[in-house]
């Protein structure tokens, strides 16, 4: 391996360290607080958080990230011995970072699919993570005569030596147990809980209690709480989403939550009532985004409220966010014809679209800045929070009601 190919890889492998290890940090970071916002959320478009808190952000608990950081030091430590020490390994070091390098191309192309097309957002530290495993690969495949048919029984053989080297298996020792208690403390993580069924007394005990309460019970209760005038029809919880039909979050948030509101409905029938309020980031209809990109935001939010007449607006809702990526004044026309057998949008537009400014109006008295926010019986959530603290939440809110109730 030339030194010019070395270096390459090292660099890459410090940049794409780095950045992995950012990431990891932005994501402990969003499991203690759900309302933690990073440098690289720019926009609905380009935002961190959306990816790590997607369902392609974690293995079973594990940041992808945190594997990410353990792959590079690996490549980090190749690299380093093929110069120091280790020249005998230089061809089988080779080898091991072709190996390892063509694996994790084959783990960025299928992130970069999943967050640039499936959830449409660039994740900023995930992309320079991608552009360094890139620069590893190119590297590794420039590095001559690696005997990739002998790399098997070349394993057995540098394994022998790193035994009878103390120094390279400390080295290796003390990277293994460093990197399984950091997989070991996230999967244990005390805020990733599991969903809790029926009420936050049955799921307590996933949650590490401090002082009697659960560190989330402690954040929930300390936020401040507003109100607004929707009818909560008998319901003790009352979740209100400030919502965007082109919104890939407010997507995200549709399919992610749906599970947790039938559970409820299922288990305590009539007890959380969930409100879409509209909140389109177009300046057609909405005056507090003059910037906004959503064009056709407005014409969404109609179609859905038309459809509401004949009972079909949750499919209406569905076949929006399904079709986000093509999206158009027109798509959404024939959307509602195809779903509810309405024809008529042009002239019912204009009638329909003051009850979209409404919401708007109710959306601007709390300061809505993003979709989508979530109110739960009062709490503003910007974002939303992942699945397993907003069903906790939701949980809390009626173990609160109970708790109201029975004291009366």
């Amino acid at each position: 391996m030339s030194s010019l190919v070395r270096r390459t890889i090292i660099i890459c492998a410090l940049i794409g360290f780095a950045s992995a290890l950012t990431s990891t940090y932005v994501h402990y970071q969003l499991v203690h607080d759900p309302t933690y916002t990073t440098f690289c959320d720019v926009n609905e478009s380009v935002s961190c958080t959306q990816v790590y808190q997607s369902r392609f952000g974690t293995i079973g608990n594990v940041p992808v990230a945190l594997l990410g950081a353990f792959w590079f030091g690996l490549v980090l430590l190749l690299s380093v011995a093929a110069g120091h020490g280790f020249a005998s390994l230089g061809e089988s070091i080779g080898g091991y970072l072709l190996v390892l390098s063509t694996f994790g191309l084959a783990a960025v192309l299928f992130l970069g699919f999943e967050s640039f097309v499936v959830l449409g957002v660039v994740c900023l530290l995930c992309t320079v993570v991608y552009a360094a495993v890139f620069g590893i690969f190119v590297a590794s495949s420039a590095i001559p005569s690696v005997p990739m048919l002998s790399l098997p029984r070349r394993v057995a053989d540098d394994l022998g030596r790193l035994i009878r080297t103390p120094v390279a298996l400390g080295v290796t020792g003390g990277y293994m147990v460093l990197a399984l208690a950091a997989v070991l403390g996230f999967s244990t993580a005390p805020v990733s809980v599991t969903s809790p069924v029926g009420s936050v007394s049955d799921s307590a005990s996933a949650i590490p209690l401090v002082g009697g309460e659960s560190e989330f019970e402690r954040f929930w209760n300390a936020e401040p709480r507003v109100e607004l005038p929707v009818p909560r029809e008998g319901a003790q919880v009352l979740v209100l989403k400030f919502n965007d039909y082109q919104c890939p979050s407010c997507a995200q948030s549709f399919f992610l939550y749906e599970p947790i509101f039938a559970r409820y409905e299922s288990s305590h029938p009539g007890a959380v009532r969930h409100v879409s309020l509209d909140y389109p980031l177009d300046p057609e209809c909405n005056e507090e985004t003059p910037r906004g990109g959503h064009l056709g935001a407005c014409e969404a939010a109609v179609a859905v409220r038309l459809a509401r007449r004949d009972g079909r607006d949750e499919q209406m809702a569905r076949w929006l966010y399904e079709h986000q990526e093509t999206m158009s004044r027109e798509t959404i026309r024939q959307g509602l014809v195809d779903v509810a057998g309405m024809a008529d949008f042009d002239e019912l537009y204009e009638a329909t679209l003051s009850d979209v400014k409404e919401d708007i109006a109710l959306g601007s008295m709390i300061g809505i800045e993003a979709t989508p926010t979530f109110v739960i019986n009062g709490v503003t959530i910007k974002g939303g929070l992942q699945p397993q603290l907003f069903d906790t939440a939701i949980a809390l809110e009626l173990d609160r009601a109970s708790a109201d109730t029975g004291s009366q």
